[in-house]
């Protein structure tokens, strides 16, 4: 089995599940402005321009409403408001979110206190409530983000697809790890100044243009022998840096579909990029290390299955261009 081949089994893998997985989690704050009453903000992933996951709030026995919840759809999230009241506060009561076991996403809830501490919580299909807490954990906000960024990238097929194009271009270990690099470097600058708010841009543009960096990159793979070297194949570091400003903005939008804790801003926002990094690494690592381990069995095949992971990443990523510039 040779490098290539590998590498198209992982893409298939990671592609097959493209569709299944809602990678946006949801979002539910609960801000503290009274001794009894807390001000409800609920973030829903949504499908298409109208249509939300269907995924519902349970708040503790004995939680009345203060306000109706008001909703609306924007930038691709269902978002409601409200204020309720429960004598005592929420402390010692169970938070559920209906529906969230028949998904596959996650929900990531922060309650915000009078006194300054902040609980933050991720509750998944398997764990979809908790036990608000008394005194809350200093852990909880880096393990939360932490476990956020790792999953958003092994969750985000067009990174992986992105990088793994990559590794099908790039010859050589030093080239490889100038590249991926290069990648990191440019990524986590976006993605910072995207999240801290000096860098806007609408998401929908940003998602086509990422598919239509990996349709790049995939070309770049079957180009011709006979035909002069490409900026790409000359300098993979310096495309891997540009489209790599790109994919930063679009790591950004999973973690400003959350927000970020005030009073944890750097917390967060640190421990959410070195997620990504773990997860990034961690997949370039594995990838790596398959190929290898086959390539010690030796085995030889026919030297036109060297396009296949190609063409199969380049008609994904060109799907994806036609998809998202559709949604505009």
């Amino acid at each position: 089995m040779t490098r290539p081949l590998l590498l198209l089994l992982l893409l298939v893998a990671c592609a097959s599940d493209a569709y299944g997985h809602e990678v946006r989690p949801a979002y539910l704050q609960l801000h503290q402005t009274g001794a009894d009453t807390y001000d409800v903000l609920w973030k829903v992933p949504t499908r298409g321009d109208n249509m939300r996951l269907g995924l519902y709030v349970e708040l503790p026995d004995g939680c009345v409403n203060l306000s109706e919840p008001r909703g609306v759809f924007v930038a691709g999230s269902f978002t409601e408001r409200w204020s309720v009241k429960r004598a005592g506060g929420l402390t010692g009561g169970t938070i559920h979110i209906a529906g969230l076991a028949a998904t596959m996403t996650d929900v990531l809830v922060r309650l915000a206190r009078l006194d300054g501490t902040t609980q933050v919580v991720r509750l998944t299909p398997s764990a979809p409530s908790f036990v608000v807490e008394a005194s809350p954990r200093r852990l909880d906000v880096a393990r939360t983000y932490l476990v956020l960024g790792i999953e958003h990238i092994l969750t985000g097929v067009d990174h992986l697809l992105f990088v793994t194009a990559l590794l099908l271009l790039v010859s050589g270990f030093g080239r490889l790890v100038k590249t991926i690099s290069a990648f990191t470097l440019s990524h986590s600058m976006t993605l910072s100044l995207a999240t801290l708010g000096y860098v806007h841009v609408p998401p929908a543009p940003v998602e086509a243009v990422i598919a239509l960096s990996i349709l790049f990159v995939a070309c770049e793979i079957v180009r011709s022998p006979q035909t002069p070297l490409s900026l790409a194949q000359r300098q993979p570091w310096l495309v891997a840096f540009t489209f790599g400003l790109l994919h930063g903005l679009g790591f950004a939008g999973g973690l400003s579909a959350v927000g970020l804790p005030a009073g944890h801003i750097p917390l967060a926002l640190g421990l959410f990029s070195v997620g990504v990094e773990i997860g990034h690494f961690s997949f370039v690592g594995v990838v790596l290390a398959a190929i290898i381990a086959v390539r010690r069995w030796n085995i030889t095949l026919p030297a036109w299955t060297r396009a296949l992971p190609a063409y199969a990443i380049g008609s994904i990523a060109a799907f994806w261009v036609i998809q998202r510039i559709a949604a505009f």
